[in-house]
């Protein structure tokens, strides 16, 4: 109970200090939340309090988790679609900008990746990726905020236009290890962090990009949690 209060007492004191000297601007509420959820807009600039990946988590709406009921995959569109219509589908595209080492299939114009290296960010270490039946899933596409979690925390009120682009949206997708990425299944900052700690500053700030992007909201425990990771690096920058 002290470890919350304490990271909800942070969460006011951030506040407190983003808006010092400002005008009597409305705070966010929970109507907010459900508005943009409805209708969301990706920012391409944040605003000057939410530079930083803690002042924008610190200004993520909160409300309570909605059922899962009613979520299924299929309501997210086609499995990486080639949504930027250069000819490839999202999961290469993303594989050919995270891995190293890179050995491009023959016939595919540059398109599948056959064989790779990737530096794990979730564990670290440095993983082999070798496309073919029993090997391709060592290296897997993590939604950093996973399409359950989304869909509990705004996804509901969006369009299957919406839902598709957030689902290939490359600010929400990384090639990661597979096994880390089962464990992790569709939880959020405040259930699971990367076991390399090097990285859960870049993870969860993220995370907070991809919700402020889209309007999805967070829960109490879950903006406590991203506080208290981001408050060990208080100047990491929103990702874009």
């Amino acid at each position: 109970m002290r470890t919350r209060a304490s990271a909800t007492l942070l969460v006011a004191l951030v506040l407190a200090v983003l808006f010092a000297g400002r005008g009597p601007d409305r705070a966010p509420t929970a109507t907010d939340a459900s508005q943009s959820a409805v209708a969301p807009t990706p920012t391409a600039t944040p605003t000057p309090q939410a530079r930083s990946a803690l002042a924008a988590a610190a200004l993520l709406p909160v409300k309570g988790r909605a059922p899962r009921t009613g979520y299924d995959r299929d309501l997210y569109g086609q499995r990486w679609k080639d949504v930027d219509r250069n000819g490839c589908d999202t999961r290469n595209d993303i594989l050919r900008r995270d891995l190293d080492a890179q050995v491009l299939k023959e016939g595919t114009y540059g398109c599948v990746v056959a064989s790779g290296t990737l530096h794990d960010p979730y564990s670290g270490g440095t993983i082999l990726f070798v496309r073919g039946q029993g090997t391709s899933t060592a290296v897997q596409i993590d939604h950093v905020v996973a399409l359950s979690d989304s869909w509990q925390k705004g996804a509901q009120q969006w369009d299957t236009a919406t839902r598709e682009a957030f689902a290939n949206d490359p600010l929400n997708l990384l090639a990661v290890d597979g096994p880390l990425n089962q464990q992790k299944g569709d939880g959020d900052t405040a259930t699971w962090l990367p076991p390399n700690t090097a990285f859960r500053c870049a993870y969860v700030a993220r995370q907070v990009g991809v919700k402020r992007a889209y309007g999805l909201w967070v829960t109490q425990a879950e903006q406590d949690a991203m506080v208290r990771v981001l408050s060990t690096c208080p100047t990491e920058p929103l990702p874009s």
